[in-house]
């Protein structure tokens, strides 16, 4: 989902700006990789109210920031998330964990 990207640019991406919920759900329903967020708080806090995010991959890196882009800005929905890894990067300190969704969890996951 994009306001600046022009999807003929990049042939390789699907690229919309409108109609975002339905155009998700059908991408999901499409056999293929997965569809990845990256970034858009706002975008994120939708996708979720919608019941449209399976996984939720937060990374911690070892930087202290006085400020910044919230990760689910408010108002959101209160998400129930079952831990089902996490990989520690030595050499970066950074700490990737991964959540399903309970809501949305599907079998073949």
């Amino acid at each position: 989902m994009s306001t600046t990207l022009d999807p003929t640019a990049n042939p390789s991406l699907t690229v919309f700006s409108e109609n975002v919920a339905a155009r998700v759900k059908r991408l999901k329903e499409e056999p293929g990789k997965d569809i990845w967020l990256f970034g858009g708080g706002l975008l994120f806090r939708y996708l979720l109210a919608e019941g449209l995010v399976d996984t939720v991959e937060p990374a911690i890196a070892p930087v202290l920031l006085g400020e910044g882009t919230r990760f689910l800005p408010e108002p959101a929905v209160r998400a129930r998330l079952e831990q089902t890894s996490h990989r520690v990067f030595a050499t970066s300190g950074i700490v990737l964990l991964e959540y399903n969704d309970r809501r949305t969890v599907s079998p073949s996951r």
